[in-house]
């Protein structure tokens, strides 16, 4: 048999994927990769009861287990790792030492703190597999044209860029609650997307200084303002999940450049020059379709994106490597971070 026809009897083989956490995540992430017909769900992992007993409903044929080592013997391709972010060094960690999986999708952040996110990165390069992070907003049609645009240098050379990530999670709420620890706080939660999008749009980047605003106990980060800078390029970021109006999260950018000015958030890009070219694009201008709709577009892309890599043993976007930058500046932020 030819190399090329066992390459394509292998890329006709389903992808068996394990997933660890059935919370919200879990079940949009095994619900969207039960619909791609090159992909079988072939374990599930839960501590809950509750929902072990549905999930093996919805979910027929996957073994569904309360114990990672369960998942070992089922010949698992790739493990997705969506359980809150303070058990994701730990669960990767055992999957990398039980050998249950080459291959790792972890929902964001990709750890706690830098320290472990370098562990993490050393033991994917020692497992040979496709390792990603699920920085989703890669994938939203708006943003990826904001990127070609920026690397196509329509701006010119970039000046300044303003960055936000807005939510009402706890507008309404006097006192933040605790279980928001376990979703990284507001800089784990939404400032971890915009310092992805922004180390994708201009590279490295310098933390100049930071302020933390807290509602609830001491230690608990709410808002945050912080400023970051790469040569002539200034940037400043503003996040918060406790603000009014806003009934999805949304993130967005304002980037100038000696050649205009561009603006994007998740549905609407806007670019003006300075020569009188203007442009408005929605989501529906930029073929924001896809095959099988569950929460965004962006989460079936990121998904078919990583499941292809492995097949086709291509980059993936937002690895491993990449993913620990974020962890580093969010780091940074914390440590340096004056509180108010």
């Amino acid at each position: 048999m030819k190399f090329g026809e066992l390459m394509k009897i292998l890329k006709d083989v389903p992808l068996k994927v394990g997933i660890i956490g059935l919370g919200k995540m879990g079940l949009l992430h095994a619900s969207i990769l039960s619909a791609l017909g090159n992909v079988r769900v072939l374990g599930l992992c839960e501590k809950s009861r509750v929902m072990r007993r549905l999930s093996k409903k919805f979910f027929k044929g996957a073994e569904v287990v309360d114990d990672i080592s369960e998942l070992s013997g089922l010949g698992i391709d790739a493990v997705y790792v969506t359980t809150p972010i303070p058990s994701h060094f730990s669960i990767v960690t055992r999957i990398f030492s039980e050998r249950i999986a080459r291959n790792w999708f972890v929902e964001k952040t990709l750890a706690s703190n830098y320290v472990e996110a370098k562990q993490l990165c050393e033991m994917a390069k020692c497992s040979h597999g496709i390792a990603m992070v699920g920085y989703m907003k890669r994938f939203a049609v708006t943003f990826r044209k904001a990127k070609d645009l920026i690397d196509s240098q329509v701006l010119g050379d970039l000046v300044s860029f303003d960055a936000y990530a807005y939510s009402s999670d706890f507008a309404e709420i006097k006192e933040t609650p605790k279980i928001s620890g376990a979703r990284g706080g507001v800089l784990g939660d939404l400032g971890s997307h915009i310092v992805d999008l922004a180390f994708w749009f201009f590279g490295s980047l310098t933390l100049d200084s930071a302020k933390i605003g807290s509602r609830g106990a001491a230690g608990s980060e709410d808002k945050a303002i912080f400023c970051v800078s790469q040569a002539d390029l200034k940037g400043n970021f503003s996040v918060s999940w406790c603000e009014t109006q806003y009934r999805m999260p949304e993130f967005g950018f304002i980037i100038r450049g000696t050649n205009g000015i561009l603006s994007v958030n998740d549905d609407v890009l806007e670019i003006k020059l300075k020569k009188g070219q203007s442009e408005r694009l929605f989501r529906h201008d930029l073929n924001d379709n896809v095959d099988f709709l569950l929460g965004a577009p962006e989460y079936y892309r990121e998904d078919h994106h990583f499941v292809r890599s492995i097949i086709d043993d291509t980059m993936v976007e937002s690895d491993f490597i990449s993913a620990s930058k974020v962890d580093d500046l969010l780091g940074q932020i914390k440590n340096r971070a004056e509180y108010f």
